[in-house]
């Protein structure tokens, strides 16, 4: 009977990951392709590289604004009581409004993007502020049910695992499917033929996304349960005045944070302009859902590895090992041209080592929420977990914006092909795509080696003195 109930919980826990990181997916990467292949695409090349510019721009603004205000939304939801817990009831409505203002931005809002723009931009920051806000609500809801769920690393570390191979499945599911729904939509909306993509398409591969988003949310509130014990009972409501100074005085959080942003910064850069890479160093756009197919197995083989490298090697070197593994990657991607199968292996060696990085990362972070106890005497579930969605929305605003940047420098917007694009553009291209991305990982390693200390014998230690203590 336990069986059944844990098998019930880890299965919705894991739909829950893959409906949010299919959801995570297409707005932060797909959703800067549907800009600029499908809204700015009139005959005035000036036009379209301003509002793309606009549209860019106000996006980054926008996420860096609303990201300081995560650890206040993770405040708001550590200090929420209802008979459903503290999580649930976020998390179901920041997944309806989040999936409906999805919907909404894959379109060109009646016609205004081109007829009307910069009234297309005011009503556009105004969807794009309440789908954030609330996406936040749902994702901060999400992985702070995390150490919610058990206070043991083994039992964590389960849950974790199931929920990156969710995420894994949803994430990588969205590049295989992407460009046959996108099409099969154009078909039966716009009654095109052959694998022309318009608006329309795009439209209706957003609302699948919102709605598996909506009923992984839903999988997840009504088949998990949160767990109950003394440590998770030393809790107190949080004065908003004082949510980051607990981020702040959790020395382990803080550096973790540095080293991880920095990480996801740059493997956001990458993902995100690799379709452009198929579409106009390739030449070969079909071929773009061939690395959906292979970074979904590699992820599966990846994530499933990770409970078995913990008990082995342990999360330090499953961080720095995969970060070498991932510059391996890079190196042999300056070396692949357009020869598709070096590419392919290039990007094998690039995502493999992903997920086992993320759920280093996340596990590290999970354990802090105790180190962070120990230290202050309050137990802080959500303010702790919103760190690292707040990480990941950084680097997608960032990484957004590099990406618009690097399209229109590089002449990559609109109906050109890859024979428009020149040398000069494919090498600024190249500086975006792999360059700058390697610095930033070889940082992110460097400050993880020389200062993060929690490590899980660490934190078995942490608990045990917190349980006598509370005993």
């Amino acid at each position: 009977m336990k069986n059944s109930k844990d098998f019930k919980q880890y299965a919705s826990y894991a739909f829950g990951a893959f409906g949010h990181d299919a959801f995570y997916a297409t707005l932060s990467t797909y959703f800067m392709i549907f800009i600029t292949s499908q809204l700015f695409v009139t005959k005035d090349a000036g036009f379209n590289a301003k509002m793309i510019g606009y549209v860019t721009t106000m996006m980054v603004v926008i996420r860096i604004v609303e990201i300081f205000f995560d650890p206040l939304i993770g405040g708001v939801i550590d200090n929420t009581r209802t008979r459903w817990g503290n999580f649930k009831p976020w998390l179901l409505v920041g997944s309806i409004i989040s999936s409906i203002g999805l919907i909404i931005i894959f379109t060109d809002f009646g016609g205004l993007a081109t007829s009307n723009p910069y009234l297309y931009l005011i009503l556009f920051a105004i969807v794009y502020i309440i789908l954030d806000s609330f996406y936040s609500f749902k994702d901060i809801s999400f992985w702070s049910m995390l150490p919610a769920l058990s206070v043991e690393s083994e039992k964590r570390t389960k849950f974790g695992t199931i929920a990156r191979f969710g995420s894994t499945l949803g994430a990588q599911g969205v590049i295989i499917v992407i460009v046959p729904i996108v099409v099969f939509f154009s078909k039966m909306f716009s009654g095109t033929t052959g694998n022309t993509q318009t608006k329309a398409g795009w439209l209706g591969f957003a609302i699948v996304i919102g709605l598996v988003s909506f009923l992984g949310a839903l999988a997840t509130i009504l088949g998990t349960k949160i767990e109950k014990n003394a440590i998770r009972e030393n809790t107190e409501k949080v004065r908003f005045r004082d949510v980051f100074k607990v981020i702040g005085k959790n020395d382990q959080l803080m550096w973790l944070s540095l080293s991880y942003f920095l990480f996801a910064f740059s493997y956001v850069i990458t993902n995100s302009l690799l379709i452009y890479y198929f579409n106009y160093v390739l030449g070969s756009a079909a071929a773009f859902t061939t690395v959906g197919v292979l970074t979904a197995v590699l992820g599966i083989i990846s994530v499933s590895l990770f409970p078995t490298l913990v008990a082995l090697v342990h999360r330090r070197a499953i961080y720095l090992g995969g970060i070498a593994v991932m510059l391996l990657g890079y190196i042999l991607f300056l070396f692949a041209g357009t020869n598709l199968v070096v590419v392919l292996i290039a990007v094998g060696l690039f995502f493999f080592p992903y997920p086992l990085v993320f759920l280093a990362a996340l596990m590290t972070i999970t354990d802090s929420v105790e180190y962070g106890q120990l230290k202050s005497g309050t137990r802080n579930e959500s303010v702790t977990l919103a760190v690292r969605p707040l990480l990941d929305k950084l680097a997608g605003a960032f990484a957004n914006g590099v990406v618009g940047f690097a399209a229109i420098q590089a002449g990559m917007t609109g109906s050109a092909k890859p024979s428009d694009i020149t040398n000069s553009g494919l090498l600024q291209f190249r500086m975006y795509m792999f360059f700058v991305p390697m610095a930033l990982i070889i940082v992110a390693a460097l400050i993880f080696m020389s200062k993060i200390k929690l490590t899980e014998a660490k934190h078995a230690e942490i608990v045990t003195e917190l349980k006598k203590k509370l005993d």
